[in-house]
């Protein structure tokens, strides 16, 4: 292990006061063991709004290597990873979310990684601890999002990695304002390898991605980084192009060499109703996609800092 190497880790943290105690503590220890320095941790206060930033402040008060950024409000997981790396300074950089479902007690085995020659450790789960029907959905969902990408994402990964300082400076160059972070650590390249751990249980409190965000989650996996849902909806159009020509050659079959005219309201019904439904589907995907770039031409930024507590525990509002 590289003794001069500074370790960074980035933190979002979103109403996690219950959880937030041991965190700082098991932190803490896995940095005293690691050789080199001076480590950091960034943390992001996502809105929380709980004790969360009081509980991050009293302990950048007294630990010198802890550093709190507050947003102005919730942005959203995504954006608050990315804010934390936007602010960490290390050499190896380890992104995990707060409720210790990522276990910080593997650092150690990801950066013996980082020294075989790779810029990005991602870390497979396995062994998740999830209800039944949520993991079939995580399953499903990641191996849907892998296929049809363009670039090569990683099944069961998420935002649980390590990473050089070049690929996480690659990352905080890009400017796409809608963010899917685990695909674009797989868009920038560099030589990436996976290590996998049993995925924890939360460590308290409850989790704060909905179903809803977790499908929202999804759909920016699926597309920001493939135009295949495009092309899917086009080839059903043109499926039910083939179909209704089909049919119409066969009425005029019929009606000419049978001397009988096709009947049945319902069928006519199901056919109408199908093609609307197929409509409405290429407009979803189509606005899914116009969506994305209102959000990208606003150019907005991806967060608003309210203040910074830095490393002394001084507080400095933006």
């Amino acid at each position: 292990m590289t003794p001069s190497r500074r370790v960074s880790l980035a933190i979002p943290v979103f109403n996690e006061q219950d959880v937030l105690p041991e965190l700082i503590a098991r932190v803490t220890r896995v940095l005293d063991s690691i050789p080199g320095g001076p480590h950091e941790v960034v943390f992001v206060n996502d809105g929380s709004r709980d004790q969360s930033q009081a509980l991050l402040e009293q302990a950048a008060a007294t630990d010198p290597r802890f550093t709190v950024v507050q947003f102005s409000r919730n942005f959203g997981h995504q954006a608050a990873l990315s804010a934390a790396l936007d602010h960490v300074s290390g050499d190896a950089i380890l992104t995990m979310d707060a409720d210790l479902q990522d276990t910080p007690e593997v650092l150690p085995t990801l950066l013996e990684r980082l020294d075989e020659g790779f810029d990005v450790v991602v870390v497979r789960r396995v062994g998740r601890k999830e209800s039944a029907w949520k993991r079939a959905a995580y399953h499903l969902a990641y191996r849907l999002i892998a296929k049809m990408s363009e670039v090569p994402i990683g099944v069961d990964a998420g935002d649980f990695a390590l990473m050089s300082r070049r690929v996480v400076d690659a990352l905080t160059a890009l400017p796409e304002r809608e963010r899917y972070l685990r695909g674009l650590r797989s868009w920038v390249g560099f030589r990436q390898t996976t290590v996998e751990v049993p995925r924890a249980a939360r460590a308290a409190g409850e989790t704060k991605y909905s179903f809803a965000k977790l499908i929202s989650l999804a759909l920016d996996g699926a597309f920001s980084f493939s135009i295949i849902p495009l092309r899917i909806s086009a080839a059903i159009g043109f499926a039910a192009f083939l179909g209704a020509l089909l049919f119409s050659a066969y009425a005029v079959y019929a009606r000419i060499v049978l001397g009988q005219s096709p009947q049945g309201f319902t069928a006519l019904f199901v056919a109408g109703t199908f093609l609307a439904g197929v409509v409405l589907i290429a407009i979803w995907i189509i606005g899914e996609y116009v969506g994305r770039i209102y959000a990208e031409v606003k150019r907005r930024p991806i967060y608003v800092i309210d203040s910074i507590t830095d490393a002394r525990g001084r507080r400095h509002p933006r």
